[in-house]
């Protein structure tokens, strides 16, 4: 139907005859001459029609985003436009067909409208070269990740969609069997059984772009179904695992975007993430870091501090704002609202004008209740010099990391202090299990097949409080971009670790017997990881939101604005399927 692409012509087609298929980006009649910039995939191309020839009647007629076929000769333009790629050259039209009339669009495509207008009309969305842009990165990752791996002897092995509903940690999407009334299968929150079942089989090195399905409370950035690059080695340890993937990310990240990664990514402990950053997945573009000052403030007259500080579980922290000083009360008012959102009861604060004044250059709240040392020793433990600006944390450990590691990103951002660079690193030695105070058990940080680094069974369940696992993340720019872990090859250690999370022998059996069982039959060791392909995709388009490079994203609500999904079903269908739903809630 066509002869080229409207982006891919150039001046060594000049005098040619080409045929082009798209859309009408800009349609202009100007009397004596008509102008159709054409837009497909590839770019724009000029398109003119000229009085004496057959096409311009129809050209005259062409609208917004009529979709056509073009027949014309290639030319040289007489004013170029180096904005377009092909801004030296124009098509003269010969033939011009209306394939299609397009209807007064809801939004114009050179706008960027209302999420729920783009996710409603996502079909007219896409056709924007900026998401033509992002969605195409997203394939040439996919496509760089695929070639790696096959190269590397990983073979592409699909696993089941309908499985077995295994809840641990976000909640399954259940789906109903016709043929076995009152039973359901689970959509895979992920492959990992399966593919600990593979390297059990034998296969040695597995990979799948996989689809999973999570059903988790509702979050401004996550979607409720995504896909990941799976990945399982047999045979390895967690160095052999990081080393093979780091280089997989530094090469295709390289070649789809020209990204340089440093070689090797830099290494920091959980326990060391938390206590320099409050996060798990700290952003090293920015270069602030917690001082702990505990131990300075544990006599000092401030109680929220003296409790913390002299807490088993507390913990008291500065963070130096370069600069911070020239905040108003109002900009630092709004820090201490952002950080009750993440647990925070009140948030201190101490201004910096000039040291050489001693007390008198200091502006805060809080510093009548520091006696003149304890005051100096605060300030030289954070290093502060004229112009900062100290913010204060103390509570629980936890709650200490999450308001002030919150606190640590806005702020730098607000005050652009975040390096433009690509900053990676491994985050390792996670703890195996952490409290749940709620339910009153532990629950697993990775997940339950996640190896400790403790092989004794005994030991393990004598310091399960303290233990570490094998589990790893690699962050990128504060974002955790793939997770994984060295597995659990020995039933026994299984069993143990199920029992540590409250799951007795006859639930184990009930939801993991299969693994369990698999376990007993000379299962190797192996280990893993995952990446998400959406996160990778969004930082190396340039987006901030994993919608951009999704074709057909469900808003944070869970919902499909384009097909109205989720909807209900008629009674005839449920009746089919053995389900009866009941009124939600009221209240």
């Amino acid at each position: 139907m066509r002869s080229h692409y409207c982006g891919q012509l150039g001046e060594a087609l000049i005098g040619q005859t080409v045929t082009l298929c798209g859309w009408a980006d800009v349609a202009r009649n100007l009397g004596g001459v008509c102008f159709i910039d054409l837009r497909d995939h590839e770019g724009i191309v000029q398109v003119v029609a000229e009085p004496d020839n057959a096409a311009y009647a129809t050209a005259a007629q062409v609208g917004y985003e009529d979709c056509l076929k073009v027949t014309g000769v290639v030319r040289a333009r007489h004013s170029v436009n180096d904005r377009l790629k092909t801004g030296r050259i124009e098509v003269v039209a010969e033939r011009i067909e209306i394939l299609n009339k397009a209807e007064t669009l809801p939004f114009y495509l050179h706008e960027t409208p209302g999420e729920d207008v783009r996710l409603k009309y996502r079909y007219l969305d896409l056709r924007r070269p900026e998401m033509q842009r992002m969605l195409r990165t997203r394939v040439a990752l996919v496509r760089a990740l695929r070639r790696h791996l096959d190269a590397a002897g990983f073979q592409d092995i699909e696993t089941p969609i309908l499985t077995k509903a295994t809840p641990e940690g976000a909640r399954d999407y259940l789906v109903p069997s016709r043929v076995h009334p009152g039973e359901f299968f689970a959509l895979p929150q992920s492959p990992q059984l399966f593919k600990q079942l593979l390297m059990m089989a034998g296969f040695d090195r597995y990979y799948q772009i996989a689809r999973c399905f999570r059903d988790e409370d509702l979050r401004a950035d996550r979607q409720p179904e995504f896909t990941q690059l799976d990945m399982e080695f047999a045979f390895v340890t967690e160095q052999d695992i990081q080393d093979f993937v780091e280089g997989m990310i530094r090469n295709v990240l390289k070649e789809v975007a020209d990204i340089e990664l440093p070689n090797p990514f830099p290494r920091m402990t959980y326990a060391e993430a938390m206590r320099l950053y409050g996060s798990d997945k700290p952003d090293l573009r920015i270069a602030w870091t917690f001082t702990d000052i505990a131990e300075l403030v544990k006599g000092c007259e401030f109680k929220v501090f003296t409790d913390w500080a002299n807490h088993a579980e507390g913990r008291v922290v500065a963070l130096r704002v370069p600069g911070g000083a020239a905040l108003s009360r109002k900009q630092i008012d709004d820090y201490g609202a952002y950080c009750a959102k993440y647990g925070a009861k009140g948030l201190a604060w101490m201004k910096v004008e000039s040291r050489t004044k001693g007390r008198e250059g200091i502006s805060s709240p809080i510093a009548k209740f520091l006696d003149d040392a304890t005051l100096q020793a605060v300030l030289d433990a954070a290093q502060a010099t004229d112009g900062d600006l100290l913010f204060f944390g103390a509570g629980p450990y936890k709650t200490v990391c999450d308001f002030m590691g919150a606190l640590r990103l806005k702020a730098a951002r607000d005050l652009g202090q975040v390096e433009n660079a690509w900053k990676p690193l491994w985050v390792t030695d996670f703890p195996m299990f952490e409290w749940d105070e709620e339910a009153q058990r532990y629950v697993a940080l990775h997940h339950p097949f996640t190896a400790p680094k403790i092989d004794d069974i005994a030991e393990l369940a004598a310091n399960a409080r303290i233990a570490v696992s094998r589990g790893y993340d690699m962050v990128l720019n504060g974002n955790e971009i793939g997770g994984g872990s060295v597995r659990i090859h020995n039933s026994a250690m299984q069993a143990k670790v199920f029992e540590l999370l409250g799951i007795g022998p006859e639930e184990a059996e009930a939801k993991f017997g299969f693994l369990l069982e698999a376990l007993r039959y000379g299962a190797p060791p192996h280990g893993g990881i995952a990446f998400g392909i959406d996160r990778i995709a969004a930082l190396v388009a340039g987006t901030e939101s994993i919608r951009d490079v999704i074709a057909f994203p469900k808003t944070a609500s869970a919902q499909c604005l384009l097909t109205s999904a989720p909807s209900p079903i008629d009674d005839g269908q449920l009746a089919e399927l053995h389900v009866q739903v009941r009124p939600a809630a009221k209240g």
